[in-house]
């Protein structure tokens, strides 16, 4: 398996997970773990603007949906 088909394998996982959930992955349940670290490292390289356009859109818009679902504070 090549390095963009394991990529966008684990960002499907990801999604699904988002999706599912309603919510980002957490550090505190272990199964989750593993999805945390590998968007925090997307992350980093998204900063660092080390990522392909096609891969900085993707993890721009998972980001979007995750913070989709933050609460927000209803007495402002």
């Amino acid at each position: 398996m090549k390095r963009d088909e394991s990529w966008n394998k684990k960002y499907n996982e990801l999604w699904q997970f988002v999706t599912d959930h309603r919510r980002g992955p957490t550090r505190h349940h272990l199964e989750e773990k593993r999805m945390l670290n590998w968007l925090k490292y997307n992350r980093k390289l998204l900063n660092k603007d080390e990522l392909s356009p096609e891969k900085k859109l993707l993890i721009e818009r998972i980001k979007a949906l995750i913070s989709s679902f933050n609460r927000v504070n209803q007495y402002q």
